[in-house]
């Protein structure tokens, strides 16, 4: 679906707090742009930040940033952060491709949320969850690699088992039906549209434990 440009979109961007405009600068230290040590969270493909802001109000005491490419989506996030105070959470513009220029063994958990599931087999390698983006997370995890998916999409779903589980990841935790579970969750946007059509949600943990040698 394609999202139209708010007429502010170059102000809303250019002047926001949250967003950080040479996160390249940080690879490395991102701690120094929190000020503390907590764990640090990720979403890649944040959309309009439903997500990770409500994470961020929830968890405090975790770091949250988050990854979007569409500056016209973003801008929207920013929008709602104006009138907001939240020290946790930073956003940055940027495709998820570029990750590894940006942190360097930084991060402890990664959110794909409702990615783009590219269903031609053509496609498959930009797919959030393929090898050539397993390769990438791994610069950007500091040990034991997290990362937790949701989808309403089954054969993203389907294919992201099996590249996850050939890449080394064990399914700790797996879902065909979120909401009637007990785990701990926050909507995003698309969920919550999702939710209210009757579509079940598609949810996974995956674990990479650091081995040691």
């Amino acid at each position: 679906m394609r999202i139209r440009n708010l007429k502010n979109t170059e102000e809303l961007v250019n002047n926001s707090s949250y967003l950080i405009k040479n996160p390249i600068d940080y690879k490395g230290n991102w701690n120094k742009v929190f000020n503390n040590s907590n764990p640090i969270h990720l979403e890649i493909g944040m959309g309009k930040g439903n997500f990770i802001i409500n994470m961020a109000l929830k968890y405090p005491n975790i770091n949250f940033i988050g990854v979007e490419l569409h500056t016209n989506v973003i801008a929207r996030a920013c929008k709602k952060l104006e009138e907001l105070n939240i020290n946790n959470l930073k956003l940055i513009n940027v495709n998820a491709d570029s990750l590894d220029n940006i942190f360097d063994k930084e991060i402890d958990l990664i959110y794909l949320n409702f990615s783009d599931p590219w269903p031609k087999k053509r496609n498959a390698k930009r797919r959030l969850t393929s090898e050539l983006f397993l390769n990438i997370y791994d610069k950007l995890f500091k040990n034991e690699k997290i990362i937790k998916l949701k989808t309403d999409n089954k054969g993203l779903f389907e294919s992201s088992i099996i590249s996850l589980t050939n890449y080394g990841y064990l399914i700790n935790d797996i879902s065909l039906d979120l909401h009637n579970t007990d785990i701990d969750n926050v909507e995003t946007e698309y969920e919550t549209k999702f939710k209210n059509m009757g579509i079940n949600i598609l949810y996974l943990e995956a674990i990479k434990r650091h081995i040691l040698k």
